[in-house]
């Protein structure tokens, strides 16, 4: 486990083999501990192992606070729950429904990824409503013995809220914060179908800043700073992408399939620039490139 600051740690997944490109936050408190996007349930043996070197079990766990719902992000949240019947688990009222009764969620991630929808994921386990609590964005929480201040923050997700920890200063962002490994220059946004919505994810990032945070933590590769430059490379490069989506859109020539891979070699020309190959092939673990042209292209369609 690394430390993040007093009482906040966080582990390093290995999501197929690779360490580091799901991130899981780990507040510590004097009867337990709270995650922030567990990951998925794929994940979840590597994620007790490093809370072990830490000390800590998944026993621990009191509660799990979500971003969002997606696969990589609350996927583990129903196990972990089967194994502490007593742990809250904090998400947004959007996905609420579908953490309840995850069939729905499950059917359209299975169109996308079909055999490969159990080596890659693992279980996604419902979780009894009794153990929710519902948020709608601007909460105050205390968990595990830390307060925390909830925003909503779509734009990746129309169910994503992100958290800030007032005492060390820390944002806990999700996708919202982008993508970004610790060899990364800039940044890349993740921008996968159905939400994508580029106006909402411009207010989200300012909402963000609001809070003047000194560290964001992201998701998928875990902590940057600074902060304002990260977020405004992030704005820049989410509207670069939507500039080369929307040229390729207007090209009615293209199969859809040639657009997109149009669309994902022109990424990886850009992060050849700062990335080795073995960098390049970690970052699209944690962010597909076809998975942003599709989230793209639907919302300019839109």
């Amino acid at each position: 486990m690394q430390v993040l600051a007093h009482q906040l740690r966080y582990a390093d997944g290995v999501f197929r083999g690779t360490p580091g490109v799901i991130a899981t936050a780990v507040l510590e408190g004097p009867s337990g501990i709270a995650l922030i996007d567990p990951g998925p349930s794929s994940d979840l043996a590597a994620l007790e192992a490093d809370l072990a070197s830490g000390g800590l079990s998944l026993d621990d766990v009191k509660a799990v606070l979500l971003t969002h719902i997606h696969l990589d992000h609350a996927g583990a949240t129903g196990t972990i729950v089967r194994r502490r019947p007593d742990c809250r688990v904090f998400v947004h009222e959007r996905g609420a429904r579908h953490m309840v009764a995850p069939e729905k969620l499950i059917a359209s991630a299975t169109q996308i990824y079909g055999d490969q929808m159990g080596p890659l994921w693992g279980e996604f386990a419902a979780v009894p409503q009794a153990n929710l609590q519902v948020l709608h964005g601007e909460e105050r929480l205390t968990v595990a013995g830390h307060d925390l201040e909830v925003a909503y923050t779509p734009g990746h997700a129309q169910h994503h809220v992100s958290y800030f920890h007032r005492a060390s200063r820390i944002a806990f962002v999700g996708d919202t914060g982008g993508c970004r490994t610790p060899a990364m220059a800039t940044v890349m946004p993740p921008t996968p179908p159905p939400d994508i919505d580029v106006v909402l994810w411009q207010a989200s990032v300012a909402r963000i800043l609001a809070w003047q945070p000194e560290a964001l933590f992201l998701t998928h590769f875990g902590p940057v700073t600074p902060v304002a430059a990260h977020l405004g490379a992030l704005l820049d490069r989410l509207e670069v992408m939507q500039q080369i989506a929307r040229g390729l859109l207007g090209e009615a020539s293209l199969t859809e399939a040639d657009r997109e891979a149009r669309f994902v070699e022109e990424l990886r020309r850009m992060f050849r620039q700062q990335l080795t190959d073995v960098e390049l092939r970690r970052l699209e673990l944690g962010v597909p490139f076809g998975m942003c042209w599709g989230g793209l292209a639907r919302a300019l369609r839109k």
